[in-house]
């Protein structure tokens, strides 16, 4: 895995001061064998290229000037030029070490394993024919060769240690970037699944989610090339074995699954080997054509709740590869969570509110059409009798046409999306005021002032909409003569209370949204846009003397 820009920058920022470390002790080392005819060469080039590297750093640090780094060929070559001038190995280990831990963020860990070997041969021929050969010498001379490379693997190894945690922090940031409530479950599923099946080069991607209240699964599958946007397949619960794989517990990989297979994994709870290996059916596994997989478990409320898969991959698993899936999905299950909660609750306020403009339209529309008929008919028969009678039921049908034709008309206005902004809510609310006063010839007061009102455009859409629900639902059922607005930001919080002199609701006292629904009491419509935006509704009745209903949405 390549890390992101940002994070290069930041890596190779922590080899420009390493570089200033080493070759700080570099000096140290050979001020303290004193200055010599040797040991002047060697530390006016140490000092030299102290100072570039001190140069290098000082223009890192103005971020404006963007001055990119030494290349790792610069540390190469005065680390060529130092074997041959420097007076000790000491020092000359010291930019040894920082070239091994440059090579390891810059390059992968195998070509450090190069770098060393060909490093230690070079330190090992330099000894050699500055020493002459005696046989007691060669113990030391071998124990040079295998200190070198296994500290310049070492420093390598810490180097790409730091560049494969970058990595995966940078991994992670997109995976959970990509889990945005705006685009929707089924995009947001697609480009993880496209970026997990990239990133370890397998032909396809699967998360499979286990709903237990519908007792259904969902899967969503999308290839490394997938461009269009996925549906997820529903299956009953007893048939989602192939995906589930029996057991939630376990991370399992398989990289051969015909005949006894070859597999590995792990309770993922106490991280113990699994002794035998949950495995996908061989129906299942000929029907999607798949040769090896991977599977780590995501939760839902602290317990498991469905699947990552990764499936034929393009080159063979390890348990490096596992736990990383695993710790993937661990980092994506709460984003995962919150995206299936959310789907819900949409699904539900969808529901919700096809359900109030059913209502609506059998209640008002329907039953006028209805009765219209009904008239229309009586009319007819009654024409060759009484013209002038007919004439005049007539014109009051065409005011009731008339006036249902406006009703329709708000219906469907009320139906179009709105972009609500903290600026214009005030404003709408009052042209939504001016219109109920004239439709319905209730009085109303509206107390608010927008100066000062920084809330959400989301926040701002719902409380339009449940002020808006409200008068509808006095106009229609309250018989009220007066009604009460106020809308306030107090701090951390917006508050909306609508308050009416009407009939008040069929219950008597003050209820919380969630005693409300225990009771199956209350405006269903209301209660689910407060729900949505994580607010509290309080509504407070007195049969005969009016209603008041309280919204209070916190914004931090």
């Amino acid at each position: 895995m390549i890390p992101h820009a940002t994070e290069r920058r930041e890596l190779l920022r922590q080899v420009t001061l390493a570089r200033l470390i080493f070759l700080v002790m570099a000096c140290m080392d050979l001020l303290d064998g004193g200055i010599a005819g040797d040991e002047r060469v060697a530390i006016m080039f140490v000092a030299a290229y102290l100072g570039l590297a001190v140069l290098t750093a000082i223009l890192d640090s103005v971020e404006r000037w963007h001055v990119p780094p030494l290349p790792l060929w610069v540390d190469l070559l005065a680390l060529s030029a130092f074997l041959f001038i420097a007076p000790t190995v000491v020092g000359f280990w010291f930019l040894y070490l920082l070239v091994a831990f440059a090579a390891g963020i810059r390059w992968d860990l195998r070509r450090v394993v190069v770098l060393a070997g060909v490093v230690t041969f070079a330190l090992l021929v330099r000894t050699v024919l500055r020493q002459p050969l005696h046989w007691p010498q060669v113990v030391s001379w071998v124990a040079l060769a295998v200190g070198t490379f296994a500290a310049g693997i070492g420093a390598g190894f810490l180097g790409s240690t730091q560049r494969r945690h970058a990595a995966e922090h940078d991994l992670l940031a997109r995976l959970s970037g990509m889990l945005k409530v705006e685009q929707g479950m089924a995009e947001s599923v697609r480009q993880i699944l496209v970026e997990l099946a990239r990133v370890f080069s397998c032909e396809e991607a699967v998360l499979v989610y286990s709903d237990a209240d519908l007792e259904r699964i969902f899967i969503w599958r999308a290839r490394h090339d997938e461009a269009r946007r996925i549906v997820p397949e529903s299956l009953p619960s007893e048939k989602g074995d192939a995906y589930l794989l029996d057991d939630l517990n376990a991370t399992v990989c398989w990289n051969l699954m015909e005949g006894p297979g070859e597999g590995f994994g792990w309770n993922r709870r106490d991280g113990r080997a699994l002794l035998e290996l949950p495995r996908m059916p061989e129906i299942s596994r000929a029907e999607m054509r798949v040769h090896s997989l991977m599977a780590a478990t995501f939760e839902s409320h602290g317990e498991p709740a469905g699947r990552l898969l990764l499936l034929n991959g393009r080159k063979k698993f390890t348990r490096g590869t596992l736990r990383w899936l695993e710790r993937i999905t661990r980092q994506l299950g709460p984003g995962i969570e919150n995206l299936f909660l959310l789907r819900q609750i949409r699904v539900h306020a969808i529901e919700t509110e096809r359900g109030r403009i059913a209502h609506d339209l059998h209640d008002g529309i329907l039953q006028t059409l209805l009765s219209f008929l009904i008239q229309l008919d009586v009319l007819r028969r009654k024409l060759p009798d009484s013209p002038d009678r007919v004439a005049t039921e007539l014109a009051g049908l065409q005011q009731t046409l008339r006036h249902e034709s406006e009703e329709l008309r708000r219906l469907v206005t009320d139906l179009r999306p709105l972009r609500v902004q903290s600026a214009d809510l005030v404003d709408l609310m009052r042209g939504f005021g001016d219109r109920f006063r004239h439709e319905s010839g209730v009085a109303l007061d509206l107390l608010a002032d927008s100066l000062g009102m920084q809330v959400p455009d989301r926040v701002c859409r719902e409380l339009f909409q449940i002020y808006r629900e409200a008068l509808h639902n006095i106009k229609k059922h309250a018989n009220a003569t007066h009604v009460v607005v106020k809308l306030w930001q107090q701090e951390d919080k917006v508050i909306l209370v609508v308050d009416d002199n009407g009939q008040g609701f069929s219950f008597a006292g003050r209820f919380s949204s969630d005693e409300l629904d225990r009771l199956r009491l209350g405006p269903i419509s209301i209660k689910e846009r407060t729900r949505t935006i994580g607010g509290v509704l309080t509504v407070e009745s007195n049969p005969g003397h009016g209603a008041r209903v309280t919204v209070e949405v916190p914004l931090s």
